[in-house]
């Protein structure tokens, strides 16, 4: 075996392999060809299955022989192909995002390059020898050689993006040998430094196809429409291998022939086809035209839908109408598999995407599966289709040199495989009704080899955009991007959107390819964005960073299951839980933050007409539907309890429009029967199933506070004199102990804190409590916590000045304490007095008025820790649910009374970190299942969290399996927490989610109760 180390080669990017073309396969009739099933073509033969494999940790190892049809590979192991080395055992499972897992040395790789050789015998009926036999193999990473039968095929890299190569001279009759070596690194694996697990392997789908020797080679179809969109035409370019007949049918969505033309084809030509009033291709309403077309014993079939994507007067419009596009950025991430993605995996995210009003997806940072493509036309989602091209690791060389991200961009010996590219995404998924913009990759600077890979692409296909992000002028402010369609940002701030926005010199569309990272519990500005987006025409919308946690599935020795990321496998260098960034966990379960996502980006929107009245407006928020399809249920509740329900008529308001709807609620009726606060929630529900969610499944809801809603402190039990007889005072060492008639609590006067609470000899605090101004960082804290901690906020602890009490005329007793939290090397951060008073029912008050120190950070909360007894497992509390919510992220929750167990309250982050919390709540109760515990109240709303873990138990682990679940519940009372935002990538926390007042006050009130006795 002699290589020429072509993976060094930059004038080497193939050996023998074909040209691009669009995707598809060749059938022997429409029926089987509507079925989509390849195996069902006689022209297909899949070479997926069992592999011999052997790995070798260089190159240079390899045996020399291995592709020799006699060489005995009896003994070598067994691989399924498709799949990644590193899921199965091989090589080295490793993540990273910048940082090259190489030597910068462009073009040059390491010599001990990790190599993988496969062989595969497979059999050749004896027809196929009489026409041309291809092979497909349809994403290697990185680059690969391929023999059979002995004799050398070719070679081609560029990992995501189908190889096809001519085995017809190759091939026999009968048992045929398959031999292949596939190289971990070469000279393209510096344009493929995306941020994720670097796979190896044969990793997507490798076939056969059986050709007739004169057949269609490829096909552009063309959907042109006039004008007013009335008048359509499909114009298919054909590429022939020679003279061939070849006859069209188009059907309409309803499956009705519109059309037929037969042609003959020489090389290149092309056939049209009149479409008359064309029902229009949208994600909303992905109505795909079918083409067939029948050559020799050949029948292809390809689904069209007609668009027209533009940009007029700055606005980004699809069919005339101008959309904004609700999307996130997806990469190809299985916890088992890693790369290689099953076709229900890619069905399941796609309904999941729709079921939470997703509809866009960027393909970052490469392009996906055709079969991904495929489902995208069908569901209806827009699709930006993104080149496999990532540089990001050539900016760890700025230091030394100036200008240095722009190297690879701007060096000419890389052009052509900067545009190559270019040329195989566009050939292979031109014909997608779902692409809408095609992207010249990520994060790889710009110059003039993206320059020339914009202009070839729009050269080819002017019926799409073209975008690249790294353009961004404040990057690289001397570069000429006419070339590129729109402007497009990363992570800017709410206040510069705006600005582009209002910027009379900024004449294309703004689009956001990755904004508000989702990273653990986040993001926390999606309403922020959203709200502006809205208000501008101009901002066209953008794609959340990012789909999925990319953990990988591992189990600890003593066989407790996790999600693995960076480092947890001695992988060097590596991003540590960076890959941990998603809106769902790794096995698809949502995060909070898709559920935020889903209400923010709603497609309907209901406001208040008249709430006396009962008159609601809703604004259409579809682009191209009308509301038909949709009903509003509505209930009346009063502090949770139901009072009124029922359902509006179907709502009939066009795209974009307004309407009116009167509910029918009696609101003398309902205040009459209680004095809680009423809350009227509406939720909008399908009224039909559709292929991702079932009839009555919620599309949005709102919430509305009704006028005469009482405080829920009116239900609290009245305060009797006849209890002030049974109040005892007893100080000791220190000890303070408060009894009444069925209540004795102790108060620490040192620790300036309740030490127990009990009710009817019952227990119900575990320990002492404390204040608290330490969260666990939420990933999205990466940045803020480095001040947090250089200011010592993890180790406050409080410092008791003085402390003393009375006893009040009315026999209440109260404790006055004058207290710091403070941490070691620090002044004090906090300077306060609290004055705690227990009435004679046994209920305490609790009165704070705080200080902050300036020059702080802003602080991540402040609140009472409680630690309850085992057995506090029952949460009931009134207030904003049913999962976690904080100050900016909590679009997704709603008003009313909630029972949950405290493992009900935890959300189990790969990474653990703050969680759990409950913004606005009015009152909650911790009690054991029989009631018995403790009830908090406060004038104002409050954040409530309730745990097995405290949070110097969630900042010290890195993993789930390290939390050690404790028995006690930890309750915590906030005043005030910070936001969540989306700043482990994004901008800072906005101002008005930091908790940065310098002085408060805190009032709540902790009542011991039995239950089954209120």
């Amino acid at each position: 075996m002699e290589l020429n180390r072509e993976w060094e080669n930059l004038s080497c990017l193939h050996i023998g392999r074909l040209p691009a073309r669009a995707s598809y396969i060749p059938y022997e009739s429409a029926m089987t060809a509507r079925t989509g099933k390849r195996g069902r073509s006689p022209h297909v033969q899949t070479l997926n299955g069992s592999w011999k494999f052997r790995y070798y940790r260089s190159v240079r190892e390899v045996d020399s022989h291995f592709y020799e049809t006699e060489t005995d590979v009896s003994g070598w192991d067994d691989l399924i192909v498709p799949s990644c080395w590193q899921t199965n055992g091989y090589d080295q499972l490793h993540y990273t995002n910048v940082n090259y897992p190489i030597p910068y040395d462009p073009p040059f790789v390491p010599d001990d390059n990790p190599a993988g050789t496969y062989v595969r015998d497979f059999n050749l009926p004896e027809a196929w020898t009489k026409k041309l036999t291809r092979i497909v193999f349809e994403g290697v990473n990185a680059c690969f050689y391929l023999w059979v039968n002995g004799r050398f095929v070719g070679y081609s890299q560029g990992s995501r993006i189908p190889a096809e190569f001519d085995l017809t001279p190759f091939v026999a009759a009968g048992r045929n040998r398959l031999a292949v070596l596939v190289l971990k690194w070469c000279d393209g694996t510096y344009l493929e430094d995306q941020d994720v697990w670097r796979f190896s392997g044969i990793y997507r789908d490798v076939y056969l196809l059986s050709r007739d020797n004169t057949h269609i080679r490829d096909v552009f179809n063309q959907p042109l429409l006039s004008d007013d969109l009335s008048e359509g035409k499909l114009r298919s370019e054909i590429e022939t291998t020679g003279s061939l007949t070849i006859q069209a049918e188009l059907r309409d969505p309803a499956g009705k022939l519109i059309g037929q033309k037969e042609a003959q084809i020489d090389g290149k030509g092309a056939m049209e086809l009149d479409v008359p009033q064309p029902q229009l291709w949208n994600a909303e309403q992905p109505r795909l035209y079918e083409l067939i077309l029948t050559a020799g014993q050949e029948v292809l079939r390809f689904r069209v839908g007609f668009k027209k994507v533009e940009i007029t007067d700055g606005i980004f419009r699809i069919n005339g109408r101008a959309v904004k596009l609700k999307g996130v950025n997806r990469h190809d991430s299985h916890p088992e598999l890693g790369q290689t993605i099953p076709m229900n995996h890619m069905i399941a995210d796609l309904k999941l995407m729709k079921r939470h009003n997703i509809n866009t997806i960027r393909t970052s940072h490469y392009p996906n599966d055709p079969k991904f493509l495929d489902l995208c036309d069908e569901f209806g989602f827009y699709i930006i289709d993104e080149a496999d091209l990532e540089c990001h690791g050539v900016t760890r060389t700025g230091e030394l040199e100036a200008g240095a991200f722009h190297k690879l961009s701007n060096n000419p010996d890389w052009k052509e495989a900067f545009v190559e590219r270019a040329v195989r995404m566009v050939e292979r998924d031109k014909n997608h009704a779902s692409v809408i913009i095609w992207s010249m990759g990520n994060e790889s600077g710009y110059g003039d080899n993206h320059i020339a890979m914009a202009e070839w692409t729009k050269a080819r296909d002017a019926s799409r955009l073209v975008h690249y992000e790294g353009a961004d002028p404040r990057y690289y402010s001397n570069s000429d991007t006419s070339c590129l369609d729109l402007d497009s940002r990363m992570y800017p701030s709410v206040k510069e959107i705006e600005r582009y926005a209002l910027d009379e010199n900024s004449t294309k569309p703004l689009f956001l390819c990755e904004y508000s990272h989702a990273m653990g519990n986040g993001p926390g500005d999606l309403q922020d964005y959203w709200n502006v987006i809205y208000r501008y025409p101009k901002l066209m919308g953008g794609c959340v960073w990012e789909w999925c946690d990319h953990g990988i599935a591992a189990e600890t020795p003593d066989g407790q299951r996790y999600y693995a990321y960076g480092g947890d496998f001695g992988d060097q260098p590596n991003d540590g839980n960076f890959c941990i960034d998603g809106l769902v966990f790794p096995d698809r379960r949502p995060h909070t933050g898709l559920l935020e996502l889903k209400q923010v980006i709603a497609p309907v929107l209901i406001e208040a007409e008249d709430i006396g009245q009962g008159r609601f407006r809703v604004l259409n928020r579809y682009d191209f539907s009308n509301l038909s399809h949709l009903a509003v249920s509505w209930k009346l509740e009063q502090e949770g309890d139901v009072l009124q329900q029922g359902r509006s008529g179907l709502l009939t308001a066009a795209p974009g429009e307004t309407e009116i709807i009167s509910l029918p609620y009696d609101l003398t009726v309902a205040q009459e029967e209680g004095t809680g606060p009423l809350t009227l929630t509406c939720s909008v529900r399908q009224q039909l199933d559709t292929p991702w969610a079932e009839e009555g499944y919620e599309i949005a809801f709102y919430q509305f506070e009704l006028p005469g809603a009482t405080s829920a402190l009116a239900h609290e039990k009245l305060q009797s004199e006849e209890y002030a007889g049974f109040m005892t005072i007893d100080e000791q060492d220190g000890m303070l102990t408060v009894r009444g008639f069925d209540f004795e609590h102790v108060f620490d006067l040192k620790k300036g804190m309740p030490q127990q609470v009990s009710k009817h000899g019952v227990p119900l605090l575990a320990s002492l409590a404390r204040f608290n101004i330490w969260r666990a960082p939420m990933d999205n804290d990466m940045n803020i916590r480095k001040e947090w901690e250089a200011a010592g906020l993890d180790h406050a602890a409080m410092k008791v000045y003085r402390s003393h009490w009375e006893q009040k005329p009315d026999a209440s007793v109260e404790i006055h304490v004058d207290f710091s939290l403070a941490s070691y090397i620090f002044e004090p951060f906090v300077r306060g007095n609290a004055v705690w008073t227990v009435g004679v029912s046994g209920e305490i008050q609790l009165k704070v008025h705080a200080e902050v120190r300036e020059n702080l950070p802003f602080l991540p909360r402040f609140g009472l820790e409680l630690t309850m007894p085992k057995g506090t497992e029952e949460i009931e509390y009134y207030g904003y649910g049913p999962h976690e919510s904080y100050i900016d992220k909590r679009a997704s929750v709603r008003k009313g009374k909630y029972l949950l167990s405290v493992d009900d309250m935890f959300e189990n982050y790969v990474m653990p970190q703050e969680t759990g919390s409950r913004y606005g709540t009015d009152w909650a109760i911790a009690s054991t299942v029989q009631g018995m515990g403790l009830k908090f109240t406060a004038a104002q709303s409050f954040s409530f969290q309730a745990l097995h873990y405290t949070a110097e138990d969630l900042t010290a682990a890195q993993h789930t399996y390290e939390l050690k679940r404790r028995p006690e519940t930890i309750v915590m009372l906030d005043y005030q927490m910070s936001g969540a935002g989306s700043g482990s990538c994004g901008p800072q926390l906005a101002e008005p989610y930091r908790f940065a007042e310098k002085s408060f006050d805190f009032e709540l009130t902790i009542q011991p109760i039995f239950k089954e006795e209120e």
